[in-house]
Formats: structure tokens, C-alpha cells, sequence
């Protein structure tokens, strides 16, 4: 890959590029959605239980893990079935994999929400 060098110009097209994969992200992947739905949801409970600074940090993290995560996911689904439209035991390896490494992120990311909420709903009852 040639480089020619950094312009402010070319920056500001690859956050253009970013930018349109997000949207790519949030209006196509169905998979998404659900943490989508699942982020706001705990954004809402997040101010209903007022979370502390880290953890908002720690909510932060976890959510963009977990979109980050659905994101290479779902990039690498939409390359192997263009590389191989037909059934290939190694693509399939790969597309599983990479599905895991998202259940992995959003187990790890509800354990954190457990950790936060269940002894802020504990006080209420």
C-alpha cells in the first residue's frame, strides 16, 4: 500500500468512510439492533439508577466493545460470503469464530451490567 503521506483532507475522508460504516452497522445489521436496544437500555437505566463516573466508563466500554465487535463480525461475513457463496467448511470455521467472539464480548458485557445493577435494584426491594 503506497503512502502518500497525511492531508487533513484524506482524514476527513476516513472518518467519512467510518462514519457511513456505523450507519451501514445501525440501519442493516439486524444483530445490531438487539444491542442497539439493549445499549439504550441500559443508557436509560443508567440515569434512572445514576451511575457513577466509572461506571459510566465501564458502561461505555462494554457497549462500544460489543458494536465494535458486531461491526468486524459482520465485515467479515459480508467478505467471506463474497469470497465463497457456496458452503466452504473453512469459511464457515471463520464466520463462527468471529460470531463467538461477539457472544464472548456482549457475556462480558452483561456480567459488567450485573455487577452495576443488580446491587442498585437490590436497595429497592
Amino acid at each position: 500500500m503506497k503512502n502518500d503521506g497525511f492531508t487533513f483532507r484524506k482524514r476527513a475522508r476516513s472518518f467519512k468512510f467510518a462514519f457511513n460504516g456505523i450507519k451501514l452497522l445501525i440501519t442493516k445489521e439486524h444483530n445490531a439492533w438487539i444491542h442497539c436496544f439493549a445499549a439504550v437500555c441500559v443508557l436509560i437505566a443508567g440515569m434512572v439508577f445514576g451511575l457513577s463516573r466509572m461506571e459510566w466508563i465501564a458502561v461505555t466500554i462494554v457497549i462500544g466493545a460489543v458494536l465494535a465487535a458486531e461491526a468486524v463480525n459482520s465485515s467479515i461475513e459480508a467478505l467471506a460470503d463474497l469470497v465463497s457463496p457456496e458452503y466452504n467448511e473453512a469459511i464457515k470455521r471463520t464466520k463462527d469464530l468471529a460470531a463467538g467472539a461477539v457472544l464472548l464480548m456482549a457475556i462480558a458485557a452483561a456480567i459488567v451490567g450485573f455487577v452495576i445493577f443488580i446491587p442498585k435494584i437490590a436497595t429497592i426491594f
